[in-house]
């Protein structure tokens, strides 16, 4: 029996490389500044997806949503071997909190079949892990949060180990069904080297359009709306053709609330941010040795550090 499994993925800033600009002053992360990875425990939500369909058979369809520079990642999830990669860019979305995230991410999952639905613990950028319980709730389906361990999947029920800070669970549900996956669930698969010279060249419509309006408006004289479109037209066509397009949705392809989605749909408001800076203040050496550790542990009983 194979199971259908769709997989929910965020193009995040790195944020081992944060620097002053980090932040925008409305508030929000200035994602120019910073590098943009794949969220690391979606990774490992992918992978586990990859290997449920390597032992039972099955289809794992990629989802991301956010500005078309995101294809990225879901080119990433083809060369580890996905069947499908779907992008969701529409400005309309801009600014969702995770309220309206997983509002739209629920409306395009109920264009596709599914058994499992998988997702990152939570985003290095936001660190909420509010998405997946939250699209669980929208989608009617019973979630098992910070997975660690398949446990086992035979015919419609699923067992899982699951995190509990000071232990674990084992638990076991129906399917459908929605996972949270930690990184202590598994390593997540390189790419391969085959998938990546077949789809090294696969573009969503959005990229194809910046690529398009680039190389035209470098010839102002032969440059024409009416040519960019058709060209984006044959380009998508050619790439649909050897199946090199990726997949993309706006909020109307999915039926989705508008009240519901970006700043209109997000009930979380900045309040406000704060610059910290961390300085450095007065400190003293210790000698390492026995005298050395012996004043040390004097001073910080005289203070009322210790004792």
């Amino acid at each position: 029996m194979g199971y259908d499994c769709v997989v929910c993925a965020k193009q995040v800033p790195d944020t081992k490389r944060i620097t002053g600009e980090a932040m925008t002053e409305e508030g929000t992360v200035n994602r120019a500044a910073l590098p943009a990875i794949f969220n690391p425990e979606d990774l490992n939500a992918l992978e586990q997806a990859l290997s449920i369909r390597d032992a039972h058979g099955g289809t794992v369809t990629l989802i991301t949503m956010g500005l078309p520079a995101a294809s990225e990642i879901l080119r990433e999830g083809l060369y580890r071997g996905v069947d499908r990669a779907i992008l969701i860019t529409d400005q309309r979305a801009a600014a969702s909190d995770t309220l309206a995230t997983s509002y739209i991410l629920s409306c395009a999952i109920r264009k596709l079949s599914y058994d499992i639905v998988l997702c990152g613990r939570q985003a290095i950028d936001g660190d909420t892990a509010q998405v997946g319980p939250q699209l669980a709730e929208k989608l009617s389906l019973p979630v098992i949060t910070y997975m660690e361990e398949l446990i086992s999947l035979e015919g419609k029920t699923i067992r899982v180990r699951r995190n509990i800070g000071n232990g674990y669970q084992v638990v076991e549900a129906d399917l459908p069904v929605l996972l949270t996956v930690t990184e202590a669930a598994n390593t997540p698969r390189p790419p391969m080297v085959k998938k990546i010279m077949k789809y090294k060249k696969a573009r969503s419509k959005s990229e194809v359009e910046q690529e398009v309006k680039n190389l035209l408006q470098g010839d102002f004289e032969n440059y024409a709306a009416e040519l960019e479109a058709q060209q984006v037209e044959q380009i998508c066509s050619e790439l649909k053709e050897k199946g090199l397009l990726i997949e993309q949705w706006n909020l109307d392809d999915i039926d989705a609330d508008l009240n519901w989605c970006g700043r209109d749909g997000s009930p979380t408001k900045v309040h406000r941010i704060e610059s910290v800076v961390l300085t450095g203040s007065e400190y003293k050496e210790i000698p390492p040795t026995e005298e050395g550790i012996n004043q040390l542990v004097a001073e910080l009983i005289e203070d009322h550090t210790i004792g």
